[in-house]
């Protein structure tokens, strides 16, 4: 069954790769900050797209951003359609990608955990 959609899987990994470099060297938006495309999710009929991003900076900057970029689908939709030779370019859809941060979360907890184990057979 993974042999049937590996047409979308294939088409969502260079437009990743197409919106990563659209949103850092055409975008011209001051609202749009540091911003990282993680993963693009494919309809079966292709017609949207869930494109998961990471911000660098605060929440008001995440809202800010993913804002931004919602205003400017239009135009990195039709970027992509000019790109990647598309019969049918999806439209896009921007969600904000916590992966990273709760990752990073869990690496803190897991060395506070590590290190008070650590400190108390030392202390033995």
């Amino acid at each position: 069954m993974a042999k049937e959609f590996s047409r979308t899987r294939r088409v969502g990994e260079q437009m990743q790769r197409e919106l990563s470099e659209l949103i850092q060297r055409e975008l011209k938006d001051p609202r749009v900050g540091m911003i990282t495309v993680t993963g693009v999710e494919l309809s079966r009929d292709m017609s949207h797209a869930k494109v998961f991003v990471t911000v660098l900076g605060g929440e008001h900057s995440v809202e800010q951003s993913l804002a931004t970029l919602g205003h400017a689908a239009g135009f990195l939709r039709h970027e992509l359609g000019q790109r990647m030779k598309l019969r049918i370019v999806p439209e896009l859809h921007f969600f904000y990608d916590a992966s990273i941060e709760r990752g990073a979360h869990l690496s803190a907890l897991i060395d506070k955990a590590v290190g008070k184990r650590g400190g108390d057979q030392g202390d033995n």
